[in-house]
């Protein structure tokens, strides 16, 4: 058996049966509470969250699964231990306002680097999956096809995709100095992600230092398989194995060929302290 496919398997299947338990939960009225730094958060999150925990503890009962709605574990800093990375619905705010644009994420970190990912997007039913070494793949009504970013070699001609929830004058700013005229919004990062490494968009750029490791392990794991790349926004490898889960200086992922460039300009566009 091909390393980590038995991982990615349950992953995949955790990451859409929570998705369709979540979608299934969402009706007007839903009682939403707050948390930290005023995040919403819903019956449907904590129930798909503990759909997830259960199965991962199932099947992999040595592993450390870290979720958005439940405790810290600091035996994830341990670096001989498999970290699972958990988002029960990644776009909360467009979940409770009726939008498409949410999604249930999965991803493995071994050794500190994702390792595979699952994106589920209820409102489309797309399955993103995959991971280094095990291809980028998207499954949709039952049928199955590998993903590739794009290959958009010219700034200008990049599609930009951004957040919906939270529109950012600094990302507005990035994108008139760079001479973008094509944008999409959509509120989960993993969906932003996912669909730059299936070649629908080219660039994403997020100036928030409130991003968190669950955001984007699984993500990761599939653009990197796709041929792209997702690093801060100074072109440094996320951490994963940080005492924080937060990454503070932003994020920024690309098609590949132009993302080197693209920090460079950002450079002088952005202070050196988000």
């Amino acid at each position: 058996m091909e390393a980590f496919s038995e991982e990615l398997r349950v992953a995949s299947a955790l990451a859409t049966a929570a998705g369709r338990l979540a979608f299934s939960m969402r009706r007007p009225g839903l009682l939403v509470d707050r948390k930290a730094a005023n995040e919403p958060v819903t019956a449907a999150d904590r129930a798909a969250s503990d759909l997830i925990m259960a199965g991962l503890q199932t099947a992999f009962p040595d592993d450390i699964p870290i979720s958005e709605e439940a405790p810290d574990d600091r035996r994830r800093l341990d670096p001989a231990r498999r970290v699972w990375f958990i988002d029960p619905i990644d776009g909360t705010q467009d979940f409770i306002d009726g939008g498409p644009g949410f999604a249930s994420m999965i991803g493995l970190c071994v050794g500190g680097r994702p390792r595979l990912g699952a994106v589920y997007q209820p409102t489309t039913d797309r399955l993103y999956y995959g991971g280094p070494g095990l291809g980028a793949w998207v499954t949709e009504a039952g049928t199955t096809w590998p993903i590739h970013c794009a290959d958009t070699h010219e700034i200008t001609a990049m599609r930009l995709v951004a957040s919906k929830s939270h529109p950012s004058k600094r990302v507005a700013a990035i994108k008139a100095a760079m001479g973008i005229t094509q944008e999409h919004t959509v509120g989960s990062v993993g969906v932003k992600v996912a669909l730059i490494a299936s070649g629908e968009q080219d660039l994403y750029v997020s100036a928030s230092t409130r991003t968190k490791a669950w955001d984007t392990c699984g993500p990761e794991a599939i653009i990197l398989a796709a041929g792209g790349r997702f690093t801060n926004i100074w072109g440094k490898p996320l951490q994963y194995a940080d005492d924080s889960l937060n990454h503070t200086d932003g994020l920024m992922a690309s098609n590949g060929p132009l993302h080197d460039m693209i920090v460079d300009r950002l450079r002088h566009l952005l202070p050196a302290h988000l």
